[in-house]
């Protein structure tokens, strides 16, 4: 069985009580912290930044990943490092040198990944599996929480399981965007062993049931 990673994303937690809401979260069973970077630019929404990321390192152990939705992206890359993530990921579309970028977020001590958009083409893996060490693949076009899942995503998934098993590397693939109970097994039959959930475990008033029914879904798979 796939070593699963549920990474509760933060976008759909209480802000006024941000600390608690990851270390409830982390109790509850989560895995990894997803951070959501918005810039209003490359996205038509505004988030937050690496103050609010170094300000919740202290509350958990586990890593921080921190999805960039930012537009240029290689400015901010060594501020989120110093502010303790732990994993960046960023879209192609986002960087003019995307192998250049890759590097800046390993240089900085974190592992490196790209997001690929539903409609985003998948041929810059071809040149960079090699700097790999996560593939986000948004079941959402990226902006706002609380989105439906594109059931058509999930042959996107498998096309890049195939090439991470073919490359015989050991790379994370995770999806994000309308990720619930009733879909997890769906997303992880198509290759995904990492999920990324925001409304679905932040909107609900028990967080270690909701963590728990996933696991229980990922077991049938």
């Amino acid at each position: 069985m796939p070593n699963y990673r549920i990474a509760p994303s933060i976008l759909s937690a209480d802000f006024a009580r941000l600390g608690e809401e990851v270390r409830n979260v982390v109790t509850a069973g989560a895995d990894i912290i997803h951070f959501d970077v918005m810039d209003n630019h490359y996205v038509p929404n505004l988030t937050i930044g690496p103050l609010v990321c170094e300000a919740i390192r202290p509350h958990v152990q586990v890593p921080i990943d921190v999805h960039l939705m930012v537009k240029p992206v290689d400015r901010i890359i060594p501020d989120f490092a110093k502010a303790g993530a732990n994993i960046i990921t960023f879209h192609p579309e986002a960087s003019e040198h995307i192998d250049r970028t890759l590097q800046l977020i390993r240089d900085n001590g974190c592992k490196a990944g790209l997001v690929f958009n539903p409609a985003t083409p998948l041929n810059h893996l071809e040149h960079v599996m090699d700097k790999l060490d996560i593939i986000l693949m948004m079941s959402v076009n990226p902006g706002f929480g609380g989105q439906s899942f594109i059931p058509h995503t999930l042959k996107k998934i498998a096309a890049v399981r195939k090439m991470i098993d073919e490359s015989g590397r050991d790379i994370m693939l995770e999806v994000d965007g309308g990720i619930k109970i009733d879909n997890i097994a769906a997303a992880a039959a198509a290759g995904a062993d990492t999920f990324v959930a925001g409304s679905a475990i932040f909107g609900k008033p028990d967080y270690k049931a909701v963590i728990d029914a996933m696991r229980s879904e990922l077991a049938k798979v």
